[in-house]
């Protein structure tokens, strides 16, 4: 059995180091300009270089996205970014839009280009076509179901085909939405998406100007939000599929989101490549550990059936989640059993914890008491980004988290 590939998001630098530490065989990521996600931080070039460094010392890979739907003026400075991406060396390229993909093949022809979701490819013919131009890999697009893409693994047995797994869907035709143009001239096709899907709506009467819930016992609707993907008791399908990189949507999503994902998806794959009954057994226990996370309502998106009423959040547009972020560990003194940590979210003296590890089984323990880093009392953590430390009661690695216990 062929174990796919584990792609996580990493909107910088340290997100992209927590990933590899959490089970990710490869991130993708984007520089300051080109990508689809123009508000995430993302990779100054020379960031950039640090973490294809870090990850391929790991035996890991690093995917560079310059995936946006161009306009001319994108194409300006096109030429010295690719220069620059050659010195560093990227695993990859994300790509979408012909002349990027051309200009690619020029400036790079050692680097793997693979064909993003944007590029709405749906069919055995389209990824074929993508393959002989020089593609290795082809990122379908969203709105195919598992039989079509077991069609087209089988049709096109020498193309790589990726396919996300988990987090947000667009309400847009793999991602190419108009709305946000429309709506307030942020082009979501070029990285400036403002997510209008996400906003609450109403009806106007024309003459009147009434303002008409769509619903009779709301006060509006969320119509255009859709449900997040979520496919993690589906690994068998997925991979039966012939689905060789699973990625998780989430650039703009925070350092507990893309680790506790990530470790979610590496064991659920982990256990059913080593023994299948494992794997079912295990399936509450994953889907405990997404519900854990900042989230709207799970579904499976388009791989089982066309979509429904049932897989939008229609009364409400916000996030669900029973864990709070409190820290992340920066070193352990094994000596001591103090655990070092940069704090995120306020939390308290007597408080009850969970520890996330990198690998292996999670713990929680109460936070007895919180020294600052010159070893002064404290009673609680409000501040962003403070030094803090305390005994924890088991070991503890670099970049496990902290997170309120339930």
């Amino acid at each position: 059995m062929t174990i796919p590939e584990l792609l996580s998001p990493a909107g910088d630098l340290e997100r992209l180091k927590v990933a590899f530490a959490y089970g990710a065989d490869a991130v993708y990521i984007a520089g300051k300009s080109l990508g689809m996600r123009a508000k995430a931080r993302n990779f100054e070039i020379e960031e950039m270089s640090e973490g294809i460094k870090y990850a391929h010392s790991l035996g890991k890979k690093v995917y560079v996205t310059v995936n946006i739907i161009a306009r001319n003026d994108d194409f300006a400075n096109i030429d010295d970014y690719f220069k620059e991406l050659k010195k560093i060396a990227p695993d990859a390229l994300i790509i979408s839009d012909f002349g990027i993909f051309d200009m690619a093949r020029n400036s790079l022809p050692d680097t793997e280009i693979h064909i993003s979701t944007q590029a709405n490819t749906t069919n055995f013919a389209s990824a074929n076509f993508w393959k002989k131009l020089g593609a290795s890999r082809i990122i379908l697009a969203r709105e195919l179901s598992l039989k079509e893409i077991g069609e087209i693994s089988k049709l096109s047995p020498d193309v790589s085909l990726e396919t996300f797994v988990h987090g947000a869907m667009c309400m847009a035709y793999s991602g190419r939405c108009l709305i946000s143009n429309y709506m307030n001239g942020r082009d979501a096709n070029r990285g400036g998406c403002s997510h209008p899907c996400r906003w609450d709506y109403t009806l106007v009467e024309e003459k009147s100007g009434a303002l008409i819930p769509v619903f009779e016992d709301g006060e509006g609707t969320h119509i255009f939000s859709s449900k997040d993907l979520c496919m993690v008791e589906h690994i068998p399908d997925l991979i039966n599929a012939g689905i060789m990189s699973f990625k998780i949507e989430g650039r703009m999503k925070t350092v507990y989101y893309v680790a506790a994902v990530t470790k979610t998806y590496r064991e659920a794959i982990d256990d059913f490549i080593s023994d299948p009954n494992l794997y079912s057994t295990r399936i509450p226990y994953y889907e405990e550990q997404l519900s854990k996370i900042c989230h709207r309502e799970y579904t499976t998106g388009f791989y089982f059936s066309p979509i429904s009423e049932e897989d939008h959040c229609y009364t409400d547009g916000s996030h669900t989640k029973t864990q709070d972020f409190y820290a992340i560990v920066e070193h352990y003194d094994s000596a001591s059993g103090f655990c070092f940590i940069e704090q995120r979210n306020k939390f308290e003296v007597g408080e009850r914890v969970e520890v996330l590890k990198t690998k292996g089984e999670n713990f929680s323990q109460v936070i007895g008491e919180l020294f600052d880093i010159d070893g002064n009392p404290v009673l609680s953590a409000p501040h962003p980004q403070q030094k803090l430390k305390f005994k924890a009661v088991k070991p503890v690695a670099k970049f496990d988290i902290i997170r309120k216990s339930v």
